[in-house]
C-alpha cells in the first residue's frame, strides 16, 4: 500500500495550452514531457457500496498495459488528496481479485460478485516531472471527459503529486503556477464527479461539521483540524452558489467562513503566527462582503415580500421592493467576484501551505484544559455584554450578539470532549437567544437600508415600513428578556 498525496486543480483548455508552454514551466522540468492516453473504468456495486465505504476502484489501460487500482480512506485538506492506494499490474481488462489481494487491497464482504461497470473517464494526460524547491512533484495535465451513460461531463485539471519532499511544496508550487495562469483549487476528484453522473441525483448544499476531537491530541493539531474543516465547508458550497443552483449554498458559504474565523480567532491565541493573521484578515473582507450581501437578501425576503404580500396593491411598496432588488443583485454580483477571483483561490493555496508547515510549539497544557478556558473567556463575554446592556441600544444588542455566535461556534468546536447531554441543554438556550438577536439585528440594519433608500417620493411608503418593524420590534425585545434569564440560568458544562 502507498499513500498518494496530491493537489488537483481545475484549469481551463486555453489556458492549459499556454501553461504547457511556458518557459518557467519547462526550466522546472527534471525529464522531458511525455504524453499519455488513459481510459479507465470504475466499478461498483448497484447500489454503490464501495462509494458508501469511501473507496474507489478503477481499472485503467495505459497504452496497451492495464492497471488496477483501489483507493480508500485518506482526507482531502485545502484541496490536498491523500488517500490509501492498492495498484499492481494485471494481464488484460478484467478485474484480478489475486492481484487485490497479493498488494494488501481488501474488498467489502459479498461486493465482489456484484461488482459492474459504473462510469468512465477518457482523458490525455501530458506528465512531466518537476524539481521544485529540494522537492519531486509529478505534474500531469488532463484533458478529455467523464462518462456515465448518456451523461457526461468535462475533465480539465492539472494535478500535482509529491514523489519526494514536504506536502507544502505542492501548494507552494500551485501558489507560482497561479502566478502563470487562472487556477481553481479542486475539492472534487473525478472519480466523484462519476458518480455524480451515475446516480444523477440533485447535488445538495454540504454542511459544515467539526471534527471529533480526542483529548490526547495536541492543541495545534486539533485547531488544523479544525481549520481544514472550516476550508471544506467553504470549498463545498462555492460552486454551488456561483452556478446559483439553490440559495443554501450561499447560506453554507457564509456560515463555513464565519465559523472559521471564530477558529482562527482561537488559533491566533494560541500561537501569534503572522501568515495566519494575514489569512484571518482576508478572511474577515469576505465575511463584510457576504454580510452585505445577506442584510440586502434579508431585508427584501424577510421585511418587504411579507408586507408587500398584505398590501398587494400598494404601488409604492412594489416600487421600494424593485428598488431594494436592483441594491440586492448589485451586493450580490460583487460578492460573486469576491468568491470567483484567483484572489480567493491564492487564499485557499495559502491556507494548504500554513497547514502543511511546521506545528506550533505545544505549551504545558490539556486540549481540553485549552477547550474549557476557551469556553469559559467566551461565555464571560456573553453575559458580560447582557449585564451591561441598557434598554434597546442597538449596538449592544449587536455586541451581545456577535459575542452569543463565538460562543456557540466555540461550543460546537469543542462539543466532542464533554458531555452530550449538557452541551445540548447549553446550545438550545443559546441558539434560543440567538435567534431573537438576529431578529433584532435584522430590523436594525433594515432601519439602515431604509435611509439609503429615502427620498421625497418614497417618504410615505417607507414610514409605512417602518411602523411594521417598529410593532414586530417591540415583540421580539418582549420575548428576548426571558430568553436571556434561561441563558443566564444556565451553567457551563465545562466547568
Amino acid at each position: 500500500m502507498t499513500i498518494e498525496t496530491e493537489l488537483k486543480l481545475h484549469i481551463s483548455p486555453g489556458h492549459m495550452q499556454k501553461l504547457k508552454r511556458h518557459p518557467w514551466l519547462r526550466n522546472l522540468s527534471a525529464t522531458p514531457a511525455r504524453a499519455q492516453k488513459l481510459y479507465s473504468i470504475y466499478y461498483d456495486t448497484g447500489d454503490l457500496e464501495l462509494r458508501r465505504h469511501a473507496m474507489a476502484l478503477r481499472l485503467r489501460r495505459v497504452g496497451r498495459q492495464f492497471v488496477q487500482t483501489l483507493k480508500g480512506g485518506g482526507q482531502v485538506s485545502a484541496g490536498l488528496h491523500q488517500r490509501n492506494e492498492w495498484e499492481s499490474a494485471v494481464p488484460s481488462e478484467q478485474l484480478d481479485f489475486e492481484a487485490l489481494e497479493a498488494c494488501g487491497g481488501e474488498l467489502p464482504r459479498g461486493v465482489r460478485n456484484r461488482l459492474q461497470p459504473v462510469f468512465v473517464t477518457d482523458f490525455s494526460r501530458n506528465v512531466r516531472t518537476l524539481s521544485y524547491e529540494g522537492a519531486e512533484i509529478e505534474l500531469c495535465m488532463d484533458s478529455g471527459e467523464i462518462r456515465a451513460g448518456q451523461s457526461s461531463c468535462p475533465i480539465s485539471e492539472l494535478e500535482l503529486e509529491l514523489k519526494s519532499g514536504e506536502p507544502q511544496q505542492l501548494f507552494k508550487l500551485a501558489l507560482a503556477l497561479l502566478n502563470i495562469v487562472p487556477l481553481d483549487v479542486e475539492h472534487t476528484s473525478k472519480a466523484e464527479y462519476g458518480y455524480l453522473l451515475f446516480s444523477a441525483s440533485k447535488p445538495s448544499a454540504s454542511k459544515g461539521r467539526f471534527p471529533v476531537l480526542k483529548r490526547s491530541q495536541p492543541i495545534a493539531g486539533a485547531l488544523r483540524d479544525m481549520i481544514a474543516a472550516c476550508l471544506t465547508h467553504v470549498q463545498s458550497n462555492v460552486p454551488g452558489a456561483l452556478l446559483k443552483l439553490d440559495e443554501e449554498y450561499l447560506h453554507q458559504v457564509r456560515v463555513g467562513l464565519r465559523r472559521l474565523r471564530v477558529v482562527l480567532a482561537i488559533a491566533l491565541r494560541f500561537n501569534a503566527d503572522a501568515e495566519l493573521a494575514a489569512l484571518r484578515e482576508q478572511v474577515a473582507e469576505l465575511c463584510v462582503d457576504l454580510g452585505r450581501s445577506r442584510e440586502w437578501d434579508v431585508f427584501v425576503t424577510q421585511t418587504l415580500a411579507p408586507i408587500c404580500a398584505r398590501l398587494p396593491e400598494h404601488a409604492g411598496l412594489h416600487e421600494v421592493l424593485s428598488a431594494s432588488e436592483r441594491a440586492r443583485k448589485k451586493q450580490l454580483a460583487g460578492m460573486e467576484s469576491s468568491l470567483a477571483s484567483q484572489d480567493f483561490q491564492r487564499m485557499l493555496l495559502r491556507f494548504g501551505a500554513w497547514m502543511q508547515g511546521t506545528p506550533a510549539i505545544e505549551p504545558e497544557l490539556t486540549l481540553e484544559r485549552f477547550a474549557r478556558q476557551t469556553l469559559e473567556k467566551r461565555s464571560k463575554q456573553v453575559l458580560r455584554n447582557g449585564v451591561a446592556l441598557a434598554g434597546e441600544d442597538a449596538a449592544q444588542l449587536h455586541a451581545l450578539r456577535i459575542a452569543c455566535k463565538k460562543l456557540r461556534y466555540s461550543i460546537e468546536m469543542f462539543a466532542s470532549l464533554f458531555n452530550d447531554a449538557k452541551v445540548r441543554n447549553c446550545v438550545v438556550a443559546l441558539v434560543e437567544l440567538q435567534d431573537i438577536l438576529g431578529i433584532l439585528n435584522d430590523i436594525a440594519v433594515a432601519n439602515r437600508l431604509l435611509d439609503k433608500l429615502d427620498n421625497a417620493a418614497r417618504h410615505d411608503t417607507l414610514a409605512l415600513i417602518r411602523g411594521w418593524m417598529e410593532h414586530d420590534y417591540a415583540q421580539r425585545v418582549a420575548e428576548f428578556g426571558k430568553a436571556w434569564n434561561r441563558f443566564a440560568a444556565q451553567k457551563g458544562f465545562w466547568n
